[in-house]
């Protein structure tokens, strides 16, 4: 069941938050080198948790790094673990052969 809210990035912070209404309640933080952004903290306030705003968030922001043409370093186990759960986002990690994606 998909999660109420919206993903937005604060890349003057390095961050992609989840918000509901105007509360932050997930947060991604990362940071950025040429063409890799590595994803290396993943938070949801503790109320929050459970109700799947982790997995939203972190779907949508390897979405927002795929349009950005971006390559993924998941130092964050939740973000790696994500990655690893859903083959549509293992084309961005980076280090990937091109014969290896898609």
């Amino acid at each position: 069941m998909p999660v109420t809210g919206s993903m937005h990035h604060e890349p003057t912070s390095h961050r992609y938050v989840w918000l509901l209404d105007d509360e932050v309640v997930g947060v991604i933080d990362y940071r950025e080198q040429a063409d890799q952004i590595e994803m290396h903290h993943t938070y949801t306030t503790p109320a929050y948790r459970g109700r799947g705003i982790a997995a939203e968030l972190v779907g949508a922001a390897l979405d927002d790094v795929r349009a950005r043409g971006l390559r993924v370093v998941p130092t964050c186990w939740y973000v790696a673990e994500h990655i690893d759960a859903h083959p549509e986002h293992q084309d961005l990690l980076a280090g990937r052969s091109a014969e290896r994606r898609g």
